[in-house]
């Protein structure tokens, strides 16, 4: 077995506690979930957490970052693939809103926007993160209608915050009062953006 570099050990605890993050505060949610139980799920001490991330914050912030590069990832290649208004609109729509996890991490990312809203360094930093991933989904998107020759029905920019806003509530509303199919709301409101090609 080969014997893991410093380097590749810090890589491996860090990825382990990220992990062990995202599922406690699926679990948990954000304000209940404890630096101890983060580090005892991934096998580490308390003081690995504060030593990779700062402390809860800075895992949250890792967290979603990450899951931003990710989604990012997956919307490149959805969209270089796309020949339709049909397949461009479930490349937007690929995510089951009704689906549990993602009402838990909805409501997770309600309690830290709440905690976080007296914190402004925090809070530049939650922002800072929504806004880059938002100006690369406009320039995907940008891209993408004009290859395509889709006219979106308002400026994209309003169009990205807008999307997320409302998957954002759907997947929240899903936690206590659910919708018969959130995910054909989200289509419908896709298909009004995206309403026609240009002739």
């Amino acid at each position: 077995m080969t014997r893991l570099t410093r380097a590749e050990q810090q890589q491996r605890t860090h990825g382990h506690l990220l992990e062990a993050g995202r599922e406690v505060f699926l679990r948990r949610g954000f304000l209940a979930a404890t630096v101890e139980e983060i580090a005892a799920d991934a096998g580490y001490t308390r003081g690995a957490v504060y030593k990779h991330f700062g402390g809860k914050e800075g895992l949250w912030l890792a967290i979603i970052e990450a899951g931003a590069d990710g989604h990012l990832r997956g919307l490149r290649e959805a969209l270089a693939g796309a020949t339709t208004r049909d397949e461009v609109i479930a490349a937007l729509n690929p995510v089951d809103v009704a689906d549990k996890d993602a009402a838990k991490w909805s409501a997770a990312a309600a309690e830290v926007l709440a905690a976080t809203a007296q914190q402004p360094e925090t809070a530049a930093l939650i922002a800072a993160i929504q806004r880059r991933h938002d100006e690369e989904v406009v320039a995907l998107l940008t891209e993408h209608s004009r290859r395509l020759r889709l006219e979106p029905a308002m400026p994209l920019d309003q169009a990205v915050v807008m999307l997320g806003a409302l998957g954002i509530g759907l997947a929240l509303r899903q936690t206590v009062a659910p919708a018969a199919d959130p995910g054909a709301i989200l289509a419908h409101v896709l298909g009004t953006l995206f309403r026609s090609e240009a002739t």
